[in-house]
């Protein structure tokens, strides 16, 4: 394997002058040098050796990504955003680890990636408690959280960056509301994260909104596993057939997430009910999965590949900061999806009453 040296002597250079053309600091460097540099790294077929360069700068061209569950579809959309953000603006690669959203576990990735030379890192978590990100950041570590304010009136080292949770469960409950549902439920897991505290709220805002704050029932599916999010479907699935089963049942239900309501739709499939006509759904992501859905599944589109670039940007940011309230990115949903699993009652009853003026 060749060496700095190797193309030096090929190129009749100093080793100096072959690392400045390889960290982009030839603008006054000779053109003939220049291009005798670059004949002897192609001949030589010569690549940069990433250790030395960590053992150099105490730190490696990596961007950390802790996400809670490699199983939900949605972090590998935002991981495949995040990448193609980091590569097109710095040149960086991602390196990704799994947590279930565990404090302890965030914390001890946080050491690893550290121990590494990675010094910026995006966590997907919404943990009312970040002090073990506060820690990492007072290290040396850039930390960016996803999917949750900040808390207000501290003063924090950490950047935010999140979808506007509370408007998108609004904006969902509202488009069943419009279509006549009065009869409403949130679906939801148990364990309360920052994110899905604001979704609750969101859809509660848009009941009380319409005088049906006291119809609208927030629905627990229970405890995750240890896999995490990756369950959420087959949770949705669960809650689908015991609402199918139930005397009485919402009509329009907004899900925590796609997975959630690709879950919800199934297991109320199962129970001999149909989507949308006897159960509406409505989700919040805005996933490519969900259009494959039968019926395909209406949805709140969130701007992923818009958050995604604000993340790597946050992270590649000068370092250290100094701690403020302030580091926080707020992204409005991108739109709603209109799709097939909700349906009008306003129609419904429509046509019902004209068929009893028919019959009359």
């Amino acid at each position: 394997m060749a060496t700095i040296q190797d193309v030096a002597r090929r190129a009749g250079v100093s080793v100096s002058t072959v690392s400045n053309v390889l960290n982009g600091r030839a603008d006054r460097m000779r053109p003939q040098t220049l291009k005798r540099v670059e004949a002897a790294i192609q001949a030589l077929r010569f690549r940069p050796s990433k250790l030395a360069q960590q053992l150099k700068t105490g730190q490696t061209p990596l961007l950390g990504l802790l996400v809670p569950s490699m199983g939900n579809p949605m972090y590998g959309f935002i991981a495949s955003e995040v990448e193609t953000a980091a590569s097109e603006s710095c040149g960086y690669r991602l390196l990704i680890g799994s947590t279930q959203r565990d404090a302890a576990k965030e914390a001890a990735f946080f050491d690893d990636l550290l121990a590494h030379g990675v010094r910026r890192v995006i966590v997907i978590s919404s943990l009312v408690d970040e002090r073990h990100f506060e820690n990492a950041a007072e290290r040396g570590m850039a930390v960016v959280s996803y999917d949750r304010r900040a808390t207000p009136g501290r003063r924090s080292l950490v950047s935010h960056v999140t979808p506007d949770n509370h408007e998108a469960a609004r904006m969902a409950a509202a488009h069943l509301i419009a279509h006549g549902h009065e009869h409403l439920a949130f679906a939801t897991v148990a364990g309360m994260t920052m994110s899905r505290s604001a979704k609750i709220a969101g859809f509660q805002a848009a009941a009380e909104a319409a005088g049906l704050r006291r119809s609208a029932k927030v629905i627990d599916g229970g405890p995750l596993d240890r896999y995490g999010d990756a369950v959420i479907a087959d949770i949705g699935r669960a809650m689908g057939a015991r609402l199918a089963a139930a005397t009485r049942r919402p009509t329009g239900i907004v899900a925590l997430n796609d997975l959630m309501a690709l879950g919800l739709m199934a297991g109320l499939r199962d129970g001999g009910l149909r989507v949308p006509e006897d159960v509406s759904i409505i989700g919040i992501d805005g996933l490519a999965l969900g259009a494959l859905a039968a019926p395909p599944l209406t949805t709140v589109q969130l701007p992923v590949s818009a958050m995604a670039r604000a993340m790597v940007k946050e992270a590649m940011a000068p370092w250290p900061r100094e701690p403020a309230e302030d580091h926080e990115i707020v992204f409005a949903p991108a739109g709603l999806i209109e799709r097939g699993s909700v349906a009008s009652l306003r129609a419904k009853a429509a046509i019902t009453g004209k068929r009893r003026v028919v019959r009359s």
